[in-house]
């Protein structure tokens, strides 16, 4: 009978499918990150309030509007030249949130205006969101601390 020779060198490992697990795991996590700041535009500068509070419960379904000075509004990576644009989507939120089982007054309206923004350009825009039956609305400002400026 003839026995197996055992080598003195050891096995190497394959890493090939370990390396690949690890890439796939990343560009699962890369899927996952949260994109919220993709809402933020980073030419808004809020408002200082010493009166905000933060929402007290998260939104199922949400929409952020940025709020030039001007009037323009951007929504998602899109810019509009008024509020009265955003139609086809503030529609297709709200049968985003039918087909949930949820009605127009769930969705919040997240509105990000510059602090330079008249009253009334923000104003216009909420009058446009309610054409659209969404009246559930949430201001977005920088927290000031009290007794500090």
């Amino acid at each position: 009978m003839k026995s197996k020779r055992q080598s003195s060198e050891p096995e190497k490992a394959d890493l090939t499918p370990m390396i690949d697990m690890t890439f796939q795991l990343i560009a699962f996590f890369m899927i996952l990150i949260n994109f919220s700041e993709v809402d933020r535009s980073e030419d808004i500068e809020l408002p200082l309030s010493e009166l905000a509070k933060p929402p007290m419960e998260a939104a199922q379904h949400e929409m952020v509007l940025n709020l030039q000075p001007d009037g323009a509004v951007s929504y998602a990576t899109t810019r509009f030249a008024s509020g009265d644009q955003l139609k086809p989507y503030f529609e297709r939120k709200i049968r985003d949130a039918r087909r949930e089982g949820l009605e127009p007054a769930d969705i919040r309206i997240v509105i990000r205006a510059h602090e330079d923004t008249p009253t009334g350009k923000v104003q216009e825009l909420m009058a446009e969101c309610e054409k659209a039956s969404l009246s559930n609305f949430a201001l977005r400002v920088k927290e000031r601390v009290l007794g500090t400026r």
